[in-house]
């Protein structure tokens, strides 16, 4: 029989696991074969949460996504995978076990899991508590993520759901605890009265903690005495997924590509600027938001130098002092969408352009360029919203080379980027840098990014049809 764990920290290490973060393919393409083994999808990091009845699961795991801070954490309650009662349950409901493992739908369960872990997408059943059955015409739908937290009192009951856990969390909270927020929770939410709950807590929870849940207790690598009060273990949980989550693969890849901290301001400006829905003016005002924080996060690359200032009370100030040869060049084009950015951020700042017709997927008729005449001695901000097979980018990278340009002063600006792209791109201009706000799944077989956002000029200039 293993030791029982009783501290949070010293048993960090048991739940390392592969490492997860970065892209995954639900739909194979023919231009996702350039890709070695070394970038092929990873398996994400499945964290199992535990415990008895109201001991505060899900208050942990709420705060361990609002501490994350990050959209690539998903949360499945086994709560979803109630089984619907039979009529004859129905009629003698009182004494149905809703703690006991043959209550749950552990296969379905399993079979959820188990497709978040390939990339797939999941419809979860919703329960309603009150009738005691599973709604038939709505869904909740999972998508596929970096970090699935599965959460439920039973979820280390069964040795396949634990097998595919790489992180176990056991929250324990004293027995007075837990019944006082189980009476305050099923008769707030639940509808249920307190002689029933009392009833139901003396025949049936307390003995399935006490044979089910309590022994699934030695499988945990972390155990959390107080649950939601205990600030310090849950600190620690998020700091090791952090470390966890890191940087997107191919970040790790190629240095040269930096994708600006996804927040949930700005997963939700994605997500409004991604539905074909939105009107024009909504695109173009959080279009605008996301290009001002690229701008923002790409002007942080160039070089500096220390300066003292003499503040209004006579104090020293030591900062810095912004690179003065800047200039930046759009891709025409909707890399023009991102010049406002740039002026409002670098004023009176010079911008250039470049035109390249796009045939099929090459990219490589230049058909336009009117660069400063001094642009070899300035670091440039090449624009555009939109990197998809690299092509294009790459021919205007050259023609900026050509025209003296060092490759390390260089600064590709995007707002989502296909692997393909920063493939094609880092590999060929390593001493180039690339900003993007979100690195998508592929590139179909229209070269199209997938999800993507559509023609982004047409969207942003009104063109579209």
């Amino acid at each position: 029989m293993p030791k029982e764990k009783t501290s949070i920290d010293y048993v960090m290490e048991k739940a390392s696991g592969p490492h997860f973060s970065g892209l995954r393919s639900p739909t194979a393409t023919a231009t996702s074969t350039a890709f070695s083994d070394a970038n092929a999808p990873r398996q994400p990091f499945v964290i199992g949460v535990s415990g008895g009845t109201a001991s505060g699961k899900t208050t942990v795991c709420d705060m361990i996504i609002q501490q994350l801070h990050d959209h690539r954490v998903v949360l499945v309650n086994q709560d979803s995978f109630y089984r619907g009662l039979t009529t004859e349950e129905l009629k003698r409901v009182h004494e149905y076990n809703f703690d006991h493992p043959d209550a749950f739908d552990t296969e379905q369960l399993l079979d959820c899991i188990e497709k978040l872990k390939d990339g797939q997408s999941v419809q979860v059943p919703i329960y309603d508590f009150k009738r005691h059955q599973r709604s038939s015409n709505s869904f909740r739908q999972v998508n596929a993520s970096d970090v699935i937290i599965l959460e439920g009192i039973l979820v280390f009951h069964d040795q396949c759901v634990r097998n595919l856990m790489n992180m176990k969390i056991f929250v324990d909270t004293d027995a007075d605890v837990r019944l006082a927020r189980r009476i305050r929770r099923d008769t707030v939410e639940r509808g249920r009265d307190v002689s029933s709950v009392l009833e139901q807590y003396a025949k049936f929870v307390k003995p399935a903690f006490d044979g089910f849940v309590l022994p699934s207790k030695k499988y945990a690598d972390v155990i959390i005495p107080r649950g939601g009060e205990n600030h310090v273990a849950i600190d620690l949980i998020v700091q090791h997924l952090r470390t966890k989550l890191g940087q997107h693969d191919l970040c790790k890849i190629y240095p040269n590509a930096y994708v600006i901290q996804s927040t949930f301001q700005i997963r939700g400006m994605h997500t409004l600027i991604r539905d074909q829905e939105i009107s024009k003016h909504d695109f173009v005002f959080y279009s605008d938001r996301l290009i001002r924080l690229v701008v923002e996060h790409g002007l942080g690359h160039l070089p500096f130098t220390e300066k003292q200032v003499i503040t209004p009370t006579a104090s020293v100030y030591t900062g810095v002092d912004f690179c003065k040869k800047l200039c930046g060049v759009s891709i025409v084009r909707s890399g023009e969408s991102m010049e406002n950015a740039l002026r409002a951020c670098c004023k009176g700042i010079k911008i250039g352009k470049i035109l390249i017709h796009r045939d099929g997927d090459n990219g490589k008729h230049l058909i336009y360029e009117k660069l400063p005449k001094d642009i070899s001695e300035r670091h440039v901000l090449l624009l555009d919203p939109v990197l998809a097979t690299g092509n294009s980018a790459n021919h205007a990278i050259e023609l900026l080379i050509q025209k003296g340009v060092p490759e390390s002063h260089i600064i590709f600006l995007n707002l989502i980027s296909a692997p393909e792209g920063i493939h094609c791109v880092c590999k060929r201009f390593p001493s180039l840098k690339i900003v993007t706000s979100e690195i998508d799944v592929a590139l179909n077989g229209e070269f199209r990014v997938i999800p993507g956002m559509g023609e982004f000029g047409d969207r942003y200039f009104g063109t579209d049809d």
